[in-house]
């Protein structure tokens, strides 16, 4: 599944924390940039002025809620 969100600097750690609750690899990409959206450090590597994609294998209530929130679509 993928989903595109919109993240500010100040929204970073509670995006990694959803992301960490997973028991499956998350990744968030920019344009050719993909990294693992568990990582605080990637994601502030990327350009959060941009829409993001959020890709993953699996289901997680409070993560797809989270998601749903911070949809840029």
């Amino acid at each position: 599944m993928s989903k595109i969100i919109k993240l500010s600097p100040n929204q970073v750690k509670d995006f990694v924390s959803a992301a960490t609750k997973c028991d499956f690899d998350v990744d968030i990409s920019y344009n050719r940039f993909t990294v693992d959206a568990k990582s605080i450090l990637g994601v502030f590597g990327l350009d959060l002025g941009q829409p993001l994609k959020v890709s993953y294998r699996g289901f997680n209530e409070d993560f797809e809620n989270y998601l749903a929130a911070h949809s840029a679509c």
